[in-house]
């Protein structure tokens, strides 16, 4: 069974997370909730497409749980060989985030420094920022809008940081299918460059009533060529635990 990024999220993602049906309470409260319930693992590919149509691809298993305040988000790079990498990701709703890499070979993780939240394994098309999808807990939220993006009926939930807010981004917009609250479509603007990132939900359906996405494709508008996150198989109800998220796990390839 393929499952998707919230990703989402994520959806992501962004960043990715597994969608239920949406709750009665409204887009917001559903987006949060589907964070709230996140226990998955998934494996694939993230491929960069340069502007010429050349592929560069990683493969990437990903592991995320929902613990009492607190999403973990687990990426591992399984090849090339010379790129293995974990990177353990820790969002919480008040804003004090964590990411913290480890390389083959290292001893123990690193905390990696704010100013490269807005890397990616590949480059700034998927960031490790964007694996979070911190957006639905910023201070800020707009009422939602309602809007079509293709055929589908959607609520547009404009997202912004408050003081506390550990991100790189200045607004991200997101368009939500009606029937599910997963994500179709959103738009990340980056603080001071201004510059859109697009991700494109791509393959939705649903299965034994989860929501799932079987590609994202991320865009910088007005530049050539993509990133892509191809998810092969997963499993959306993993039952992880404390210990898929630890030091001695991180460490280990």
């Amino acid at each position: 069974m393929r499952v998707a990024l919230a990703v989402t999220v994520l959806a992501t993602v962004l960043l990715p997370m597994t969608a239920q049906a949406a709750a009665p309470r409204g887009a917001l409260a559903a987006a949060r909730q589907q964070v709230e319930s996140a226990d998955y693992r998934m494996s694939g590919h993230l491929v960069r497409v340069d502007g010429s149509g050349a592929r560069t691809s990683y493969a990437v298993n990903i592991s995320a749980h929902w613990f009492p305040g607190v999403l973990r988000v687990l990426v591992e790079v399984a090849s090339p060989a010379e790129a293995r990498l974990h990177v353990l990701m820790e969002m919480r709703p008040d804003g004090k985030d964590t990411i913290q890499v480890v390389h083959l070979g290292d001893r123990s993780p690193v905390v990696l420094p704010f100013d490269k939240w807005s890397d990616g394994p590949l480059g700034d098309g998927f960031s490790y920022e964007d694996f979070l999808e911190a957006q639905y807990f910023w201070a800020g939220q707009s009422a939602p809008v309602e809007t079509k993006f293709g055929a589908r009926d959607c609520d547009v939930l404009k997202s912004t940081p408050g003081a506390s807010d550990k991100t790189h981004y200045a607004e991200v917009k997101s368009w939500l299918d009606r029937g599910s609250s997963f994500p179709v479509y959103v738009e990340k603007t980056l603080r001071g460059s201004g510059s859109v990132k697009q991700f494109t939900y791509f393959g939705l359906r649903q299965t034994r009533g989860v929501w799932s996405a079987t590609q994202v494709e991320a865009k910088i508008r007005g530049r050539a060529g993509s990133t892509l996150l191809i998810i092969d198989r997963g499993t959306p109800e993993a039952h992880l635990g404390s210990n898929d998220f630890s030091p001695a796990q991180l460490t280990h390839f």
